[in-house]
């Protein structure tokens, strides 16, 4: 998964992309455990995939509200249809994604 920067995100919601954000911070244990379901996850699906440390963007994390990391958005055609806290396991992730994006 490529890290992002606000432009990455910027042009991912303009052109009204449908896929996933992650913000995470390096030194949560909870965010390595997430970055290696997402891994996963990219490899059993295409979709736009994309990563930002928050503690670059402290005014993306009042703007899409997030509350705590890791934070999963799921968007399609550009708009912010979940924001996911409890990562859970691969296939909750998969089911996720299925319900949202496909």
């Amino acid at each position: 998964m490529n890290e992002w920067n606000r432009t990455d995100l910027s042009a991912f919601l303009e052109i009204k992309a449908t896929g996933l954000v992650y913000f995470y911070t390096p030194m949560c244990g909870t965010c390595q455990v997430a970055s290696k379901m997402l891994q996963v996850i990219e490899q059993l699906v295409e979709l736009d995939m994309g990563k930002m440390n928050l503690n670059f963007y402290p005014d993306l994390a009042r703007d899409f509200a997030i509350e705590s990391v890791p934070c999963l958005l799921f968007v399609q055609a550009g708009k912010i249809k979940e924001t996911l806290y409890a990562f859970q396991s691969v296939p909750f992730l998969l089911e996720k994604i299925k319900q949202h994006l496909y």
